[in-house]
């Protein structure tokens, strides 16, 4: 956390979501648990956005999602879809500004199982073993499901369609989305994803044995979080331990939920190889993937980048499975420059 300073739950739910920036400050003394200088927080910016609502009743699952709206509200609208285990809030403020800049409206929210929106506590117990072995039957939920949550979100905001963004897990629920609400979907961008084949994309999970699961206690929950963020970032870009730091913080906070997680994994398996489907997609694709990404091999980007007609693909050097500060002007710019292509001829399902 940043040093002399507390982030009350009552400071994040303003009406302005509130963001730190963080600067290196020789005259403290000290070091981190993770070996990092300690930071001070010297500047409170603000970020236009509504507070958190909750969105009640959604989708044929008739669960309640968080969520959050940044931009003019007749901008053209991008959804935001996080990543397993992952919630809103991994969608750092200044990106979402970033994209307001570039001319959209943002929304981001919890899928179900993660942050605060619907959990399925009392669904079976995951197998994740198991369901790595072929065996799903503890499977509560599929991708299905869950792009049908971000559909019926849509509906609760009055919107006919939207421009999907989905990082990791989120990508492949914005495909799913794509193949099975085509007319809901003005155009995809996949980022870190892949395609559910189980011969790409595979992840090195290894590399997180020494961090183990993520132990009781607020202070502690932090330094875990900073420690496997630390192994999944952009090795050619400096790692913020500060902000990612600050964002344990308000993931603890918020809810997190290794069951969640696990139910969330096992509806990707469950969901199987989506290559045959999008194959048959006919929206306009935009496909970014990290080529030092140990997480998501940049092999579940090639196969979706060209399993879907006419998708670009853009490999990003040095970029692991996050989102880099250093990248998100020209991620905001790849990813506004296929709306403003979308926008400028008009939506069609067809």
């Amino acid at each position: 956390m940043c040093h002399g300073l507390e982030f009350p739950v009552s400071v994040l739910e303003r009406t302005e979501s509130t963001l730190w920036h963080f600067h290196r400050n020789p005259g403290v003394k000290g070091k981190t648990s993770d070996g990092e200088a300690i930071f001070r927080c010297l500047e409170l910016v603000t970020v236009a956005a509504m507070p958190e609502l909750d969105a009640r009743n959604v989708g044929p699952s008739g669960i309640n999602i968080v969520y959050e709206r940044f931009g003019d509200p007749e901008a053209p609208p991008v959804l935001l879809v996080m990543g397993g285990g992952a919630q809103m809030i991994n969608w750092p403020e200044e990106f979402c500004q970033e994209l307001v800049d570039h001319g959209v409206q943002v929304i981001r929210f919890d899928n179900r199982d993660a942050g605060r929106s619907t959990h399925f506590s009392d669904a079976p117990l995951p197998d994740f073993t198991a369901a790595l072995a072929g065996d799903v039957s503890t499977a509560s939920y599929s991708l299905s499901d869950m792009a049908d949550d971000a559909v019926g979100l849509l509906d609760v905001l009055g919107l006919e369609s939207v421009h999907f963004v989905g990082a990791s897990m989120g990508g492949m629920i914005a495909q799913v989305a794509a193949i099975e609400h085509p007319d809901r979907v003005r155009s995809l961008t996949s980022m870190m994803s892949t395609t559910g084949a189980p011969d790409v994309g595979q992840g090195d999970m290894s590399v997180f044995a020494e961090v183990g699961r993520p132990p009781q206690g607020r202070e502690a929950f932090i330094e875990w979080h900073v420690r496997a963020m630390r192994i999944a970032a952009s090795p050619e870009y400096e790692f913020d331990a500060a902000a990612a730091a600050e964002r344990g913080g308000r993931i603890h906070d918020r809810g997190y939920d290794v069951l969640g997680f696990q139910r969330q994994g096992i509806a990707v398996l469950a969901t199987g190889d989506l290559t045959p489907r999008l194959r048959k997609l006919r929206v306009p694709t935009l496909v970014v993937h990290g080529s030092a990404d140990i997480l998501c091999d940049i092999s579940g980007g090639r196969a979706t980048a060209a399993a879907i007609p006419a998708a670009e693909l853009v490999i990003m050097d040095g970029m692991g499975h996050g989102l880099p500060r250093e990248l998100w002007p020209e991620l905001a710019t790849r990813i506004s420059e296929l709306v403003d292509r979308v926008e400028s001829v008009g939506f069609s399902d067809g």
